[in-house]
């Protein structure tokens, strides 16, 4: 997917473009209708506010709940494609480069979908072809019956080499987040490693990458704590090149008894604040949506303060990533009967 050509890229026309799609995002307001909806009324919602193509070639064979959310995944695949494929030179390097985490997420979808039995329709439909991988390379992957196969092959498609040892612990679990922890950690060594520093917008990027690794790690280190993971054990699982999380750190985290002794270091963060009450009671979910909340905002302020560099791009990436997810949270806590005041608290708006 990598362009040949050189130089700095159409920053001002893409940014441009993408100025005028995050315009077009929905609103808080728009959540706060959405909440008083049945799911019904909420696919309808959406299509008037721009997915009305996604639903409409879908409705012939999903309705309800479903139809919602493959429209929206399939909507949110053919914008990053359409951003990626008007960007040139390091823009789009760094724009391509970014979105092959979306590789990773489409393994997870076809390895997760295999064990539960979908056939290879139900599996297209979570995909979210943004990433490296063509449609045609991930049609081969869903082809092929065993994990073994999937992962060999998608090994080779991304020219990444599954240690034994991952390989080991993914079929003696069959915990799918020791195959995902392993490819983030790759994608961001990767990430941080193919930026050309030589340019004033790729310097920035970087920086802003090194953060986000710092945020990775933060939540990778929750997670494993909550199930009893300790110390080294912890420590292969992270990414290294942070910025304001060194080895040092990342070593005293790793180590530590629970979440709540994290919070001593996690106060010497950016983000330590905004986690904090999370980290006092305990409670890794909250934590986590604090980290995801923290990101949209950071974002936003890297993109205001530069204007002309892919940050704005990686912003509206990001803003419209979530108005996907959130949508996706209110149809199904409505469709579940979930409280109101519970969904709204798990939006990240």
């Amino acid at each position: 997917m990598f362009r040949r050509n050189r130089g700095k890229g159409n920053y001002a026309y893409t940014v441009a473009r993408v100025k005028a799609k995050k315009s077009l995002l929905l609103k808080e307001e728009d959540y706060e209708k959405m909440l008083m909806m049945t799911v019904p009324e909420i696919s309808r919602y959406i299509s008037e506010a721009g997915y009305s193509k996604e639903m409409a070639d879908l409705a012939g064979r999903l309705s309800g709940l479903n139809l919602l959310e493959h429209a929206t995944y399939l909507n949110m695949a053919k914008v990053f494609g359409s951003i990626l494929l008007s960007a040139t030179g390091e823009l789009y390097e760094m724009v391509s480069a970014y979105l092959d985490k979306w590789d990773v997420w489409n393994l997870k979808v076809i390895l997760r979908g295999k064990s539960y039995g979908l056939d290879a329709d139900g599996l297209r439909e979570d995909l979210v072809p943004a990433g490296k991988l063509s449609a045609e390379s991930l049609e081969k992957l869903i082809a092929f019956d065993s994990d073994d196969d999937i992962l060999a092959n998608f090994g080779k498609m991304a020219h990444v080499n599954f240690p034994q040892e991952i390989l080991a612990a993914y079929k003696a679990s069959g915990n799918l987040g020791v195959i995902e922890d392993f490819l983030e950690k790759i994608h961001y060594e990767r990430l941080i490693h193919s930026i050309d520093l030589s340019s004033r917008p790729s310097h920035l990027f970087h920086d802003y990458i090194r953060e986000e690794v710092d945020m990775k790690n933060f939540e990778t280190i929750l997670k494993l704590k909550a199930e009893g993971i300790h110390g080294e054990q912890v420590m292969k699982y992270l990414i290294h090149g942070g910025r304001g999380i060194d080895d040092r750190m990342l070593a005293v985290l790793a180590n530590a008894e629970d979440i709540n002794s994290m919070a001593s270091e996690a106060a010497q963060l950016k983000f330590g604040e905004e986690i904090k009450g999370a980290l006092e009671t305990n409670d890794v979910r909250e934590a986590v949506l604090s980290l995801r909340k923290y990101e949209r905002e950071k974002a936003k302020k890297f993109s205001r303060l530069y204007p002309l560099s892919v940050i704005p791009v990686i912003d509206y990436m990001i803003n419209k990533e979530y108005e996907v997810r959130n949508i996706r949270v209110i149809a199904r806590g409505m469709e579940s009967g979930m409280d109101r005041d519970i969904i709204k608290g798990l939006l990240v708006i």
